[in-house]
């Protein structure tokens, strides 16, 4: 998946200095399970994940536009798929004058709502040190794949709910994102095309019907929801395409601004790869969408 966004000269190397990160809860890790597996990397996945970070991926001093973006990578909430800095992704977002913040949360070790806590702490720390870390407070963005789409999704509708906030005093600082994208995302929990496994590992095997709604996220779009890119794939045989569907045909409905690409092929977590053709196309249209609203490179 490290091939698609490739053209001359594309990629601007990230800074010099290694990325600097960032601990997301210096006061106390809200609900640490001392008990619990340690954190490892297995099979080039972070897993059990007790300490949340955000890794920060600069552009080369004097060329960031301001325009902040958290990544909130995929793998089923049971593990995180980080690359080596931070992925061609990363890279791309870099090169634009984005300043990415990698975010390292809490998965099925504690399920439901620590990943939303942490996702939404990201947005307030970032946003209440903007001016230190070389971004705008209105310009702070989420990118998200599979459940990490999930997860970006949750923060997109749902900002601000009481589940999300700990006693912090950056709770008083608004988690509401100002823009969204999410790739091959996991939208809905309902039985008929989730992703089962995301599906176990945040909210367990036998979980409410009122806990499923809750976290279905095509049950919130909200008039004041931020604008929204989606890509996707008719291919895709983990997360079906129809939680793509039925997400964007929620917004249109309140009529938050959106825009989806759904192509006819590229399996789930490979779209990048060129034999898909126009699929491996999506981030150029990501970086349009960006441009064009403001938060990507001067155009």
């Amino acid at each position: 998946m490290l091939i698609g966004w490739v053209a001359a000269g594309a990629c601007a190397a990230l800074s010099a200095e290694e990325p600097r990160v960032i601990t997301l809860w210096p006061e106390g890790v809200p609900g640490l399970r001392a008990d619990a597996a340690p954190e490892q990397v297995v099979n080039n996945r972070i897993v059990a994940v007790h300490y949340p970070t955000l890794t920060v991926y600069a552009p080369e001093a004097g060329k960031g536009n301001g325009t902040a973006v958290i990544f909130c990578p995929g793998g089923g909430y049971v593990r995180l798929a980080i690359r080596e800095g931070g992925g061609y992704e990363t890279k791309r977002l870099v090169s634009e004058g984005v300043t990415v913040f990698m975010l390292k949360y809490r998965m099925v070790e504690y399920g439901h709502p620590a990943p939303l806590q942490d996702v939404l702490r990201a947005v307030r720390l970032v946003r209440s040190r903007a001016a230190e870390l070389g971004v705008k407070p209105d310009r702070i963005g989420l990118l998200g794949q599979s459940a990490g789409g999930h997860l970006a999704g949750c923060a997109g509708l749902l900002w601000d709910t009481e589940e999300g906030k700990t006693g912090a005093e950056l709770d008083n600082v608004s988690a509401r994102p100002d823009f969204v994208a999410l790739v091959y995302p996991v939208i809905t929990l309902a039985e008929a095309y989730t992703h089962k496994g995301s599906r176990e590992a945040l909210l367990g095997k036998e979980p409410a019907v009122e806990l499923v709604e809750k976290l279905s996220l095509e049950k919130h779009a909200r008039k004041d929801a931020p604008p929204f890119f989606i890509a996707a794939t008719m291919a895709d045989k983990s997360v079906p395409v129809q939680n793509s569907l039925r997400f964007y045909e929620a917004l249109l409905a309140v009529k938050v601004p959106a825009e989806m690409h759904v192509y006819a092929q590229g399996s789930h977590g490979n779209s990048l790869d060129p034999q898909y053709g126009p699929t491996a196309l999506w981030p150029e249209r990501l970086s349009e969408w960006m441009r064009f609203n403001g938060w990507g490179a001067a155009r």
